[in-house]
């Protein structure tokens, strides 16, 4: 029963972050800019984080160990930068399947660092997971929003969600997860407040109306994922973590479909499908992987 409760939190992780691409979508249509959308949901995430941290357990740590926190919260802000602005230009539904390829783009990450030749299984996940992806873009229908320029915003996005990823999970290991989160979007926020200066907040008018966006994107995409994540993870493991948070992708799109009535044709859903099929053999490999290191006694 535990097992179910921790495993239920990561997919809540994962429908916290589906959610985000369409309330950016309202936001804009409502006239807020990229900046002010994207400073607004850190800004508030962060003080969020802040005060509940005053609730809870905290340890001490070094300013050494403070600044690799702080670090490997930037390329969380640079995800949060550079994926709405691929908003801008591409439909949420679009957009997210772009941001998904950081699956395979962390499997290169690995292979770089810790020089792990991917093998022919999570090559297998790789090409499923690409070709998911060409269908899942759709880019030859004539109602596609595909361009250039929100390819580039949203690879870029992958990019650096991947490197979050990575860093993260290498650093702050022992801390709390409400500390852990908070000093991650610290160094989050601080690149996007240098990025996009908060002026907004000067602007009384604009600061007051820009409220509610900040609140519900800080809560739903700054404060609310790691923590779930940082108290389900250790429960469920990594493999079955990434396809629990994998949510995203469906969620995303159902949202973009349901509330801002944008088109999801069979071929697009036919993408997703194949998309979640390469996460979960990728997956599901390293689960009897780790699972044979135990048996034999390795780890």
């Amino acid at each position: 029963m535990k097992n179910m409760y921790y495993a239920g939190l990561v997919f809540l992780g994962g429908c916290c972050y589906g959610i985000l691409s369409t309330f950016v979508k309202i936001a804009y249509a409502n006239g807020f800019s990229s900046a002010a959308v994207t400073g607004a949901q850190y800004l508030f995430g962060t003080v969020m984080l802040w005060l509940v941290l005053q609730f809870t357990k905290k340890e001490k740590l070094s300013v050494k160990e403070a600044v690799k926190l702080l670090s490997s919260g930037i390329p969380f802000g640079l995800t949060g930068i550079f994926y709405y602005q691929a908003l801008q230009s591409l439909s949420a539904s679009l957009a997210i399947v772009f941001l998904f390829q950081f699956v395979w783009i962390g499997s290169v990450i690995e292979w770089l660092v810790y020089r792990r030749v991917p093998d022919k299984t999570k090559l297998i996940s790789i090409a499923v997971l690409l070709l998911g992806s060409l269908l899942a873009a759709d880019i030859f229908s004539s109602s596609s929003t595909f361009t250039l320029s929100g390819l580039m915003w949203g690879i870029m996005a992958a990019v650096s969600f991947a490197t979050f990823l990575f860093l993260s999970s290498a650093v702050g290991s022992y801390l709390p997860p409400v500390q852990k989160s908070a000093l991650l979007a610290t160094g989050a926020s601080a690149l996007v407040s240098i990025c996009y200066p908060p002026v907004f907040i000067l602007e009384g008018t604009t600061f007051f109306s820009l409220v509610p966006y900040g609140l519900l994107l800080g809560l739903f995409g700054v404060m609310l994922p790691p923590l779930l994540y940082s108290i389900g993870m250790p429960h469920v493991g990594p493999s079955l973590g990434t396809i629990l948070t994998s949510s995203e992708l469906p969620v995303a799109i159902l949202m973009s479909s349901i509330v801002l009535s944008e088109p999801i044709p069979p071929v697009k859903w036919t993408g997703v499908i194949l998309i979640l099929i390469g996460i979960s053999l990728n997956s599901l490999k390293d689960s009897k992987k780790t699972g044979m290191l135990k048996k034999t006694g390795y780890q």
